[in-house]
């Protein structure tokens, strides 16, 4: 059996630093809410469809699941997002994996899947009102120099 240890540590980044750091944040807050507004787009784009009479396979598939958001980022991030080679790809993955994990708190409360109060549908996040933070999975983080 294979344990996991977690770790937290309190950070001290110069301001060079820092900018990378909110840098980062502010790619996974937009990888965010991109995955928001396709998903709600997909959404809106279905319920037009069932309106006129299309059903199963002929309905537009909502990216719901981290893959499928993934997948739709990949396909379309050199358009939407220029400069998103300016960080990680894992700051971008954060964003789509706290979407993806919303998006399924919210199917699994209301079938009831989850106990507790019903939980809502994702929300956008807005710089300065959303907690500012990203995860990397993979390979490591640091500043780029010792400046």
């Amino acid at each position: 059996m294979t344990t996991l240890q977690a770790y937290r540590f309190a950070l001290d980044p110069n301001q060079a630093q820092l900018a990378g750091i909110r840098r980062h944040a502010g790619a996974s807050r937009f990888a965010y809410n991109w995955g928001l507004a396709r998903v709600k787009a997909a959404h809106a784009q279905r319920d037009a469809e069932q309106s006129y009479g299309l059903t199963g396979d002929l309905l537009t598939p909502v990216p719901w699941t981290l893959p499928a958001l993934r997948l739709a980022w990949n396909a379309v991030k050199r358009d939407i997002a220029p400069w998103w080679d300016e960080c990680s790809k894992e700051a971008y993955s954060a964003g789509l994996d706290q979407l993806a994990r919303g998006l399924k708190n919210f199917t699994d409360s209301r079938q009831g899947k989850r106990k507790g109060r019903r939980v809502g549908f994702p929300r956008f996040k807005k710089r300065g009102k959303a907690r500012d933070s990203f995860r990397y999975t993979t390979g490591a983080y640091g500043p780029a120099d010792e400046t």
